[in-house]
């Protein structure tokens, strides 16, 4: 029998788990192909800070996968190739090769895994000498480079997202000047007032030179940058980064008939197929069922790229799978505090129309007696008319991120908040408390709402 020929365009997340979904499962019935713009893959952009910022020696393990270890299961590998064009109709797709010529190639299923690239602010100066992106390796190369320099003494990091906050730490931690400029409250995508406040005075308190609610106007400088200015200031620096967000790196699909929205992003089912048969989508130029809002929404993140690559590879290899939903699980750490959270917050809650209540809880870890303690604060937000639980909030300087996974499973499975006041939970002086801070906020929950 005559093997299918499964194209990949991309191999980081996403496409490094489709390919190696297919070779591992489908050998003997697919060939599988892949096409990489870049001289490396699988780069795990999201811990480049702790290589920049020198808490690891080496970023070899941020690779967890080469292009000689796809080889050897099997699939062919193409670096420095560039996908100009997808023609859905002939199943081919034109490709610069890494010697500049124009070539095609034919498929009989085809993934796209092209992910996403940094957002260029169209600003004054943002070509200049020592302005640079936080997302590819040889990005995170310049940014080592530029710790090193003497010469750089004051860094601007403009984006408020996680990887601004880790970046701007890692400069400061290695003796830079380091000011953070955002054009709202800091990791105010995933977290309501009291969360952020924390984040931002524990970066202020640390040296920080914090701008929130500021945006950037332009960048100074001949040749190389020499100062930033926002609507609310002009303030010297001698190199910025932008991580101002991501976009799906889809211009070249434009006249392929693959649908998008209006951002861009590939629109896909829960098996990531698109619009057309035989062509799926995955990673961050894919859409993601959020199970919190129940529509597809734009979330990029490394974990929901390697579940998604997973899916793909499952389906295009002949076994039907499904995508149960993503609930954007995150979690950042920056000097010795964790926030972490699932699902949306208040605002989130607010732009897809819920009408919602919340409770807040801040307590001890574990048992009162005990020696060692530590506080934890947790907020969940809830769908008022529903009681479906749409997103949880945490915080301590402890590690108690897994409870986190529990919230996500529960947003997933659409589990009610009058449930949680009796979930039943292990008690052990050293862990916790009989009525622990999750059942604690299920209590107080169960109080609001017998009063609705």
């Amino acid at each position: 029998m005559k093997k299918e020929k499964i194209i990949v365009i991309g191999t980081n997340h996403a496409g490094t788990y489709a390919v190696s979904t297919l070779a591992d499962n489908y050998k003997d019935t697919v060939d599988v192909v892949t096409y990489d713009a870049n001289n490396n893959i699988s780069f795990l952009g999201c811990g480049m800070a702790l290589w920049i910022g020198g808490v690891i020696d080496s970023a070899d393990g941020l690779f967890y996968a080469t292009p000689e270890s796809l080889r050897a299961k099997g699939i062919t590998v193409h670096m420095e190739h560039l996908v100009e064009g997808v023609d859905t109709d002939s199943k081919t797709i034109k490709i610069r090769n890494n010697h500049g010529e124009l070539i095609e190639d034919t498929y009989d299923k085809l993934i796209i895994a092209v992910g996403s690239w940094p957002i260029k602010p169209n600003i004054e100066g943002i070509d200049l000498e020592n302005v640079i992106y936080a997302k590819l390796y040889q990005h995170a190369v310049h940014a080592k480079e530029l710790m090193k320099d003497e010469s750089i003494k004051r860094v601007a990091v403009v984006g408020g997202g996680y990887i601004g906050v880790e970046l701007v730490e890692s400069f400061k931690e290695n003796g830079k000047e380091a000011v953070l400029i955002t054009d709202g409250a800091v990791l105010n995508r995933y977290f309501d007032p009291e969360f952020t406040d924390h984040m931002s005075k524990r970066l202020s308190d640390n040296g920080i030179e914090m701008h929130e609610n500021e945006r950037v106007q332009s960048i100074q400088g001949e040749t190389k940058v020499t100062g930033i200015k926002t609507d609310k200031g002009e303030y010297p620096v001698d190199a910025v980064l932008m991580c101002v967000g991501f976009g799906a790196n889809t211009a070249f699909l434009n006249d392929s008939g693959i649908e998008m929205n209006d951002r861009g992003v590939i629109v896909v089912n829960n098996k990531q197929q698109t619009n057309i048969e035989d062509i799926y989508a995955i990673g961050d130029c894919a859409t993601m069922l959020s199970n919190a809002s129940e529509h597809p929404e734009h979330i990029a993140l490394a974990s929901n790229a390697v579940r998604s690559g997973i899916v793909a590879g499952h389906n295009a290899g002949g076994l039907e799978i499904s995508h149960n939903g993503v609930q954007g699980s995150n979690a950042i750490h920056i000097y010795g505090l964790t926030l972490t959270s699932t699902g949306l917050n208040t605002l989130g809650c607010e732009l897809n129309g819920y009408e919602i209540d919340s409770v807040t809880v801040t307590d001890t870890i574990k048992a009162d007696f005990m020696p060692t303690n530590d506080t934890v604060t947790l907020k969940i937000v809830w769908d008022k008319k529903t009681l479906r639980i749409l997103g949880a909030q945490i915080m301590s300087e402890t590690d108690i991120t897994l409870a986190t996974n529990m919230f996500s499973l529960a947003i997933e499975t659409g589990y009610t908040i009058d449930k949680l006041a009796t979930l039943d939970v292990f008690f052990l002086p050293h862990f916790n408390k009989p009525e622990n801070f999750i059942t604690k906020a299920g209590i107080l929950a169960l109080n609001k709402i017998t009063k609705y």
